[in-house]
């Protein structure tokens, strides 16, 4: 059951897809999927994932579909983006990604889908299951390289090989995807600038029209975090951290690229559609064990277990389940927007968050400190502020 405590929604024990508060039908403009398998977890990964269980796969694909059955009477996809993630979504078999897709495109308008993503990890990508995915549909991959020094793959558990990255990116470009996006983590256990910018170095090198680039998180429960705090690694100082985020931002502005969300720069024209939806807070629907949704003010995530999901397809247990009273709404917008380089339009502020507001006053305060510009009818972070992100952001909350 779903109980409402002054504009919270509350999850009560044993709470599934049914009992979700979805009277108020909505369009989803993205779709995610999330494939939980893996080879390996890497210990820097809190992202939920199974391994050895690949014989699952039709499982997970038949309670997939049977999901989407449950919820699209109340949700209408009509989506502009798909997105599968993982998980390593490119350890599904050609014959599993045709199955999952054909009945999805029974049920669901794919018509109007402008960007299809796919994550990769660099040694699971083939051409034989990229010449499956263009079948599909899928017209960009995400390649999480991290790295290309073995010293810090092995720091953060990764398994491939530096040299499968280009290998990759070079099939994906042959079977007509030109839209790959590659994924770098800075700030490692040891890393200094110069090994910084070999990595940035080696993604240029292989022209990707989109970079993510993370700062090392060490999220807890991760075999990372456990190292850490046995004394086995040592994070880096705060003031090469930043002095990396810097390095990156300057990169690849000299590279032509645009910095168009904190940890996200594209070429002109290639911002990740999909995670636009997220930022700019529209509606999605998430399918797929621990995958999250986003619809009509309320949100939810399935639970991150694949056995319970497999054990009750069509209506998988859910958590973290909440609709936002107003103002707490506006203030999610607010954080969500403000992460985006083009930051919120004056007029949105006068309207949710006038003078009067409090809100107002911590932009106004991180204004007169250089953390926030008033520019072109728009308040946005200055270059400043994105180092102090995530804790100024959360005040707007």
């Amino acid at each position: 059951m779903l109980q409402n405590t002054g504009g919270l929604a509350v999850l009560q024990p044993n709470a599934t897809v049914a009992n979700l508060d979805l009277s108020h039908a909505t369009r989803a403009e993205g779709l995610y999927v999330h494939a939980p398998f893996c080879v390996h977890k890497c210990g820097y990964c809190d992202f939920y994932s199974v391994t050895s269980q690949a014989d699952r796969q039709g499982d997970w694909a038949d309670a997939v579909v049977a999901e989407l059955d449950a919820l699209r009477g109340w949700i209408e996809v009509v989506p502009r983006t798909v997105f599968v993630g993982g998980g390593t979504p490119t350890l599904l078999t050609p014959t599993t990604w045709q199955s999952l897709w054909d009945r999805v495109g029974e049920r669901v308008d794919l018509s109007r889908v402008e960007e299809f993503t796919v994550e990769a990890n660099p040694e699971t990508v083939t051409p034989e299951l990229l010449t499956s995915l263009v079948g599909l549909g899928v017209n960009r991959v995400s390649i999480g390289c991290q790295s290309f020094q073995p010293e810090l793959l092995a720091t953060l558990e990764r398994s491939h090989d530096p040299a499968s990255v280009g290998s990759a990116v070079a099939m994906a470009c042959d079977a007509g995807i030109d839209n790959v996006s590659l994924d770098l983590i800075y700030a490692v256990p040891g890393q200094s600038l110069a090994q910084l910018d070999a990595d940035l170095d080696a993604a240029l090198s292989l022209t990707p029209s989109h970079l993510s680039c993370y700062s090392l998180i060490f999220e807890p429960g991760t075999a990372l975090t456990a190292r850490r705090d046995r004394g086995r690694v040592r994070p880096i100082d705060n003031d090469l951290e930043a002095a990396m985020y810097r390095r990156v931002i300057d990169r690849l502005a000299d590279a032509g690229f645009e910095h168009y969300e904190v940890s996200n720069w594209a070429r002109p024209g290639r911002a990740c559609e999909h995670n636009l939806v997220y930022w700019r807070n529209r509606s999605w629907l998430g399918l797929g064990p621990s995958a999250a949704s986003h619809a009509d003010g309320l949100r939810w995530k399935n639970a991150p277990n694949l056995s319970r999901y497999l054990a009750s397809p069509g209506d998988p247990p859910v958590v973290d389940v909440e609709r936002l009273d107003p103002d707490a709404a506006i203030g999610e917008e607010l954080m969500l927007r403000l992460r985006l380089r083009e930051g919120v339009p004056d007029a949105w502020l006068d309207t949710h968050a006038p003078s009067s507001s409090p809100r107002r006053d911590v932009i106004e305060r991180y204004t007169q400190a250089g953390m926030m510009e008033r520019i072109d009818g728009r308040a946005r972070l200055t270059a400043r502020g994105l180092m102090v992100a995530d804790a100024l952001l959360g005040e707007l909350l």
